[in-house]
């Protein structure tokens, strides 16, 4: 698991699998069944608020439930749902979304290679802003370097969203620093738990892992094409095998409760809109803003005996960002500004 983050150009015609997106009419069919909880709503409804026949509704209903959502009833009686099914459906999603960038254009996948490279594909072919590729699991999920990032069905967030700002490429970090925040803030909205920052973007619940974040860019020499945030979360996890066991935890895992991962999408997206429609006034002010409260949230930034991967690696003390979001590290041999390597406690395992 390691889905680190720093911006990373991509090349759009190199993708992962990408996989079919969701038919959209099983979130039709979980919507109005939600909209009726204690309610039997019959075969004839449901194909009439689809458009189609009921043997067709009858195929949907059983692909639902080969998808792990509890449906009792058949064709003569009609469907009610036995319990209200914790997917990341746009149907479970917009309502929550509503007024901001990120309600309008959600594509779902109960499975994909990676929701970054759907989303770098669709980014060069023109998607706009907002656009939002979420994934029930992943086949091929990665971080940065090319680690793999553990992606199973169901438990986590596989979410990656795609941005037009108008900034220089040198610039893009700040936006890696924000999406940080904005993890940040979800979960300590949810849960009570005061996370950890460290940079570049590894969200902790103490000294372990919860949420990575990878930000990948197309860009010209002067001017950013589009930017793709991809962030991984850990919600459910009861447990993590071999060495994860000693690096990785989940929301689950340290609050001893099961949590709705539609909750922690809505939240997140929400907070990222806030931090990314301020990042967007363009003001010197919102800029040093993310900055600064990223120092405030991070133990990691300053007064932080780390290791750096980079250079052949060498070990350091923290002081803190630069103007550009860079972290600084008194060396042996001075101070460094790390540009693209990883920062870990020095003896640390992650």
């Amino acid at each position: 698991m390691n889905h680190d983050s720093m911006p990373t150009r991509n090349n759009p015609s190199q993708t992962n699998d990408i996989g079919a997106r969701t038919d959209h009419r099983l979130g039709q069919i979980v919507r109005l069944l939600t909209d009726h909880p204690m309610l039997v709503v019959s075969g004839t409804k449901i194909a009439e608020e689809l458009g189609t026949g009921r043997s067709e509704v009858w195929r949907l209903i059983e692909q639902l439930r080969e998808l792990g959502v509890a449906i009792e009833g058949h064709p003569t009686e009609g469907y009610r749902l036995v319990s209200i099914p914790d997917l990341l459906l746009p149907e479970m999603l917009a309502p929550k979304l509503k007024g901001t960038i990120f309600a309008e254009n959600i594509q779902h996948y109960y499975r994909v290679g990676s929701t970054s490279a759907a989303a770098m594909q669709a980014a060069a072919e023109g998607e706009r802003e907002g656009a939002v590729f979420i994934a029930e699991e992943q086949t091929s999920g990665k971080g940065r370097g090319g680690h793999d990032w553990d992606s199973a069905s169901s438990v986590g967030i596989y979410c990656s969203v795609i941005l037009r700002p108008n900034l220089a490429p040198a610039d893009v970090l700040v936006i890696s620093l924000a999406a940080g925040l904005a993890v940040f803030a979800a979960a300590e909205e949810l849960t009570g738990i005061r996370p950890d920052l460290r940079w570049p973007n590894d969200v902790l619940f103490g000294d372990k892992k919860f949420c990575g974040i990878l930000t990948e860019l197309n860009a010209e020499v002067t001017r950013v094409r589009y930017v793709v945030v991809g962030i991984g979360m850990n919600i459910n996890q009861e447990s993590f095998s071999g060495e994860l066991q000693d690096i990785a935890t989940s929301v689950r895992i340290e609050t001893g409760r099961s949590w709705s991962r539609v909750d922690f999408v809505a939240a997140l997206l929400k907070s990222l809109d806030r931090e990314y429609r301020a990042l967007l006034d363009g003001s010197v002010s919102a800029h040093k803003s993310i900055l600064h409260r990223f120092e405030q949230r991070s133990s990691y930034a300053r007064r932080r005996e780390v290791h750096v991967e980079e250079n052949g690696g060498y070990d350091g003390v923290t002081e803190g960002l630069d103007s550009r979001g860079f972290l600084q590290v008194r060396a042996a041999d001075g101070l460094r500004t790390v540009l693209s390597g990883g920062v870990r406690a020095r003896n640390a395992k992650i």
